[in-house]
């Protein structure tokens, strides 16, 4: 097992273990005290129908009290009111505050069950064991939890972090196409705002990491939760640099919902981050040929276009519902260079419609 460990107030807090197996997770867990402890595995259908079963063999007889919870996949069933199914079944389970929660499953399990676990009797202990790209390399990671609110995304949530982040890159084998390439999404991000040398390693790795190479995938993934692990000790609550990490957000949720959630998050992330990298060329702070570079790796691991029926007023008019928003501003974040992110406060709807209407003109007919 490869490890990184996750520290607040340079106080180690959880770890983030790397495998290609379930296996090692029992020794993990019973250093948690599972055995004095009851169980609930929180998933989805389509991941339940993956690894529920050989989890719960795996764990059934290590704890007190093993249950499950399974909610129909996908972004329509992280609401509160899947959550309050949640709370219904642990209440009526007696699960108390020294009880433990494991989410099995991609963002929207890791999102909900933490938010369950940070709110239920004030909060209880939770694990992630994270099975889509996407969630390995960002949404496990941080302790941000949260559901979303009608159509806002994310918009109820809390910080709490979690025991243990237990990555089985195996698990990326299953995923299909278009979901994988989703978590690509993320892991662009992560070289855009913080590692120019990763970016870099992304372009010269593209037919491994799309052919799947499980070395090559555990290097990303690795190297992509460890810049995830930087930002995060530094601003463990998002009061500063963390917010880096929303590059290609802003726009990019306001995509996801005038789709009505028909894109994924990572492809409405692939198109915020262009838009925003086009805003960064706009504002003369990168060079055509790093917008062209970056447009380029987009395009090369298959990411959707930005359709063309989208109204620009509203998509605009959506960002200013934005969890971002600060003194009736948003903190839009854009590149000084590859690698390079920096907060700022000056994007008006000018620069944002200026930042589409270029995508269309010049570069969208270029992206599958």
């Amino acid at each position: 097992m490869d490890r990184l460990t996750v520290h607040l107030d340079k106080q180690p807090i959880y770890d983030i273990i790397f495998t290609d197996e379930f296996y090692s997770l029992i020794g993990l867990l019973e250093e948690q005290h599972i055995s004095n402890r009851k169980i609930c595995i929180v998933t989805e259908t389509n991941v339940a129908n993956y690894y529920l079963d050989s989890l719960t063999l795996l764990l059934q007889d290590k704890c007190t009290e093993l249950i499950s919870f399974v909610f129909p996949e996908g972004e329509a069933s992280k609401t509160l009111s899947t959550v309050e199914q949640l709370y219904e079944r642990l209440i009526l389970s007696r699960f108390d505050r020294s009880d433990l929660l494991i989410a099995l499953g991609g963002g929207v399990v890791g999102d909900l069950t933490g938010y369950a676990a940070a709110t239920y009797l004030r909060g209880i202990d939770f694990i992630q064991i994270p099975t889509s790209l996407l969630a390995q390399v960002d949404s496990s990671i941080g302790g941000k939890t949260g559901v979303d609110f009608s159509s806002y995304k994310n918009m109820v949530g809390a910080f709490h972090m979690p025991r243990l982040v237990y990555m089985n890159v195996d698990t990326l084998t299953t995923l299909s196409d278009r979901q994988f390439v989703s978590g690509l999404g993320e892991i662009i991000k992560h070289g855009l705002i913080k590692d120019r040398e990763y970016f870099d390693w992304l372009v010269s790795h593209f037919k491994e990491i799309i052919n799947r190479d499980k070395t090559i995938l555990t290097e990303m993934v690795i190297k992509s939760c460890d810049i995830k692990r930087r930002v995060v000790e530094e601003d463990p609550t998002e009061q500063g640099d963390r917010a880096l990490l929303n590059f290609g957000h802003t726009l990019g949720h306001a995509i996801e919902k005038m789709l009505n959630f028909s894109y994924l998050h990572g492809e409405c992330v692939a198109i915020g981050s262009i838009l925003s990298s086009i805003m960064s060329y706009n504002m003369g702070l990168i060079s055509r040929e790093d917008l062209d570079k970056i447009i380029q790796l987009f395009n090369d691991f298959g990411f959707p276009p930005l359709p063309e029926d989208l109204d620009i007023n509203e998509m605009i008019s959506i960002t200013k519902s934005d969890k971002k928003m600060h003194s009736g501003k948003i903190k839009f974040i854009l590149i000084k260079s590859i690698g390079d992110a920096y907060i700022d406060s000056t994007i008006t709807d000018a620069h944002m419609e200026s930042a589409v209407r270029d995508l269309y003109a010049t570069y969208n007919h270029e992206i599958h």
